[in-house]
């Protein structure tokens, strides 16, 4: 059993994010993310600052503009126009969620799709389905690294994902079929869970329930990524997988923490520099 360890590969990642800033600072650009942060959800400022050390250590220019939960959407639509309209600035997140006041599809489909650097536009998402050069969400992206990392050979493999969201499932499914894998996603309606994570050559999870794949549920030789994370009452960070019995059966599986976690602010900062690269092309 391999581990596929997250925080080793995101490490190299960065490094290599490094030298494209240094690159890219010789021919005076800097590549700049902005993030908005509404309200005072405790693991979004946790994540946003995880993101902003991340920027700081990669080189990438970083601003973080928050507002109180009693923002109106109007506000926000405008400072969205505002960064979209910065040519210092190539990438823009909105951390969510975002407070039930608000759209957040309006949101989201505000935010320009050459700086939509977590790839939940629907344009971006439109030519992910499709194959197309664009910004993939980052957590399926850091996945996909993971398993080339790992070379882990995805062509005519049966996968199944658990869990259907636009953010991590959907994306997911795209990038899998892209590579030709054979596809299976299941979501909180499906009869049979075991039936489909059964059968599957690899399992990938992320629906935030502790434990819900078990040992029983997988084959010989299964590959399992874990995207979920769940803080217990004792405090302890577990996944959405059993990791001390499915680990016994799988030939490559995630910890958490540790696994996909870090590949996801990796993706970020690859995204960013991505964009900040193509601006670069369009300022030729």
């Amino acid at each position: 059993m391999t581990i596929m360890d997250g925080k080793k590969l995101s490490s190299k990642i960065k490094e290599k994010v490094k030298k494209d800033v240094e690159e890219l600072k010789k021919k005076g650009i800097t590549p700049g993310l902005a993030v908005i942060l509404v309200g005072d959800d405790p693991a979004s400022h946790t994540y946003v600052g995880m993101k902003s050390k991340a920027c700081k250590e990669t080189g990438i220019y970083s601003v973080v503009h928050e507002f109180p939960e009693s923002i109106s959407e109007k506000e926000l639509l405008s400072t969205i126009d505002m960064i979209n309209e910065n040519p210092n600035i190539h990438g823009l997140l909105i951390q969510l969620p975002l407070p039930k006041h608000i759209d957040t599809t309006k949101i989201l489909e505000r935010v320009s799709p050459q700086k939509d650097v977590d790839g939940f536009h629907p344009y971006n998402m439109g030519r992910l389905v499709e194959g197309l050069d664009t910004f993939a969400p980052c957590t399926p992206l850091g996945v996909m690294e993971l398993f080339k990392e790992y070379d882990i050979e995805l062509k005519g493999k049966d996968v199944c994902v658990v869990g259907a969201s636009n953010i991590v499932g959907k994306p997911m499914w795209a990038l899998l079929v892209n590579a030709w894998a054979t596809v299976d996603i299941c979501h909180i309606e499906t009869k049979d869970l075991k039936a489909h994570t059964k059968r599957a050559d690899i399992v990938i999870v992320g629906v935030g329930k502790p434990n819900l794949i078990t040992e029983d549920m997988v084959k010989e030789g299964v590959i399992v990524v874990d995207i979920g994370i769940n803080k217990l009452p004792d405090g302890k960070l577990v996944g959405d997988v059993d990791f001390e019995n499915v680990s016994k059966k799988a030939s490559y599986i995630t910890p958490v923490p540790g696994g996909v976690g870090p590949m996801t602010i990796a993706m970020l900062l690859k995204n960013t520099v991505k964009a900040a690269k193509n601006f670069a092309k369009e300022a030729k």
